[in-house]
């Protein structure tokens, strides 16, 4: 199935957009629900979501830890 998630799982509290991939928690828990059509719909207007955020997460995101769990950061 596809997704934008990129393992940066924080929400912007201004936006309420996720800093990986942009999706709102609503949409992020209802993707496997969507036919897709509706993935490729929402998938097509996440670079513009994403541009309107502008701050960086304010805790360690998932990629980031599982980086620092193995070693890697």
């Amino acid at each position: 199935m596809e997704s934008p998630c990129i393992l940066v799982c924080s929400i912007d509290d201004v936006t309420g957009y996720c800093f990986g991939c942009g999706r709102t928690r609503q949409e992020i828990g209802a993707w496997v629900q969507y036919s897709p059509e509706e993935r490729r719909a929402l998938m097509a207007i996440l670079p513009e979501r994403l541009s309107t955020i502008e701050r960086r997460p304010r805790r360690e995101t998932r990629r980031a830890r599982m980086a620092r769990e193995r070693g890697e950061a």
